[in-house]
């Protein structure tokens, strides 16, 4: 059995940062589904129990819909009884104290007042506590650490350890779709002083980013910084040991590779994977070229706001990475009693995404002489049959994305087996 296992519903994009990561290090490890969780995933003998379980990013109460009441009950059991749980952003909001949680960690979840202020992306120079055995010394105390989008430690007691504190943003830091070190100095505090707006990301200074704490003989390790994020060597690094600490024998080293999504090998050239990755390359290149879409890096869209960036992030990642796999008889028996439906779901949201965005980039450019001239209603409610409506998501992304998930998982079954 191996010693890690990847909490996979609902991860989207965000697992397959995670399982990249442990990929490129030799890592085994095993994906499992909500319903394998409470079906006895984590229990059993104490030498046939995971040591860790990690819990990636993602809606921490579409996680905890998949999981049920059996399934969070086992986590708790798993964790209480001396397992190990690392959640990354929506994993650590699953593991919080509030609705929707498991109440690892006595701390709740903190609402931001100004929504802009939740949608924070890059890197942050954050102080560390370096005389923590979780904390690789030779980080000097302090380091580059990457957050897309977090949410906020509410400290309700001292029965938490920080182990991290966001410090001063980075070069390549957003907020919504404004890139920071483009604005001349003192932009921000204009805007502030002419039209009451306060965007600077100043407020999260001082503030917890990573936690630890014991759950019963367990012990819990939250951060919503995304340690395993491509080729950002100092939060790698961090990852790196903590697993290392874990599994009690030293793994990793080398940061995680860069990831070039569109790079990625065809290893299983199906047709209707092919079709699907070639539509959403047509979809990525439309919005690009109208303004509404942009690549950060190799991995990562950046978007307009209001634009469902994300969404298409995920689906092309998935289908890329898909590809990249080679499936046994089962996957590709399941794949083709799944087949028209996912064909049928892909064309339907080829239509309606390009006439989408470029509906909305029409209403960008007849704002200013007739701002009703495309109705911001309709808009809301394309993008609701396309999408869902944030932060739940819904429509026929919801249905492709279940769909490409659970296709991920069983080419990853292979790959823990053996067969590849």
């Amino acid at each position: 059995m191996s010693s890690i296992h990847i909490y996979w519903d609902e991860s989207h994009f965000w697992g397959l940062l995670l399982t990249r990561a442990l990929s490129a290090w030799g890592i085994p490890h095993r994906l499992v589904r909500g319903h394998e969780i409470a079906e006895g995933a984590l229990s059993g003998a104490s030498d046939s129990k995971p040591k860790l379980l990690i819990v990636p990013g993602g809606r921490a109460k579409g996680k905890a819909d998949r999981l049920g009441v059996s399934g969070m009950d086992a986590i708790c059991e798993y964790v209480h009884s001396g397992g190990n749980y690392l959640g990354f952003c929506g994993g650590t909001g699953l593991a919080l104290t509030g609705n929707y949680s498991l109440g690892l960690s006595p701390w709740v979840r903190k609402g931001y007042r100004n929504r802009l202020h939740h949608f924070l992306s890059g890197h942050v120079d954050s102080v560390l506590k370096n005389d923590h055995p979780l904390v690789p010394k030779d980080l000097d105390g302090s380091a580059m650490l990457p957050v897309w989008w977090p949410g906020r430690f509410d400290p309700v007691d001292e029965s938490v350890t920080v182990l991290a504190r966001y410090g001063t943003p980075a070069p390549d830091f957003w907020v919504a779709d404004l890139n920071l070190a483009t604005l001349p100095k003192g932009t921000m505090a204009d805007w502030e002083n002419l039209y009451g707006i306060h965007l600077s990301p100043n407020f999260l200074e001082g503030l917890p980013v990573v936690t630890t704490n014991d759950f019963g003989k367990g012990r819990v390790i939250l951060s919503y910084a995304h340690l395993e994020t491509p080729a950002s060597p100092p939060a790698n690094r961090w990852l790196a040991h903590i697993l290392s600490q874990i599994l009690e024998e030293p793994v990793g080293g080398a940061a995680v590779p860069a990831w070039d999504v569109a790079g990625r090998p065809i290893v299983w050239d199906d047709p209707l994977l092919m079709e699907a990755r070639e539509a959403m390359e047509s979809i990525i290149l439309t919005g690009t070229n109208h303004f509404l879409l942009f690549w950060r890096n190799p991995w990562l869209l950046g978007w307009r706001r209001g634009i469902p960036g994300a969404g298409i992030n995920s689906l092309y990642s998935l289908i890329c990475e898909a590809m990249a796999s080679r499936p046994d008889d089962e996957t590709l028996a399941f794949w083709a009693s799944h087949s028209e439906t996912f064909r049928t779901l892909m064309q339907l949201l080829t239509t309606g995404l390009t006439g989408y965005l470029l509906a909305e980039r029409l209403a960008m450019t007849v704002f200013h002489s007739d701002p009703d001239a495309v109705s911001k209603e309709g808009l809301k409610e394309q993008r609701r049959a396309l999408f869902g409506i944030p932060p739940e998501p819904g429509g026929i992304y919801a249905d492709l994305v279940t769909l490409l998930e659970e296709l991920y998982w069983r080419l990853s079954l292979m790959r823990t087996s053996g067969h590849l």
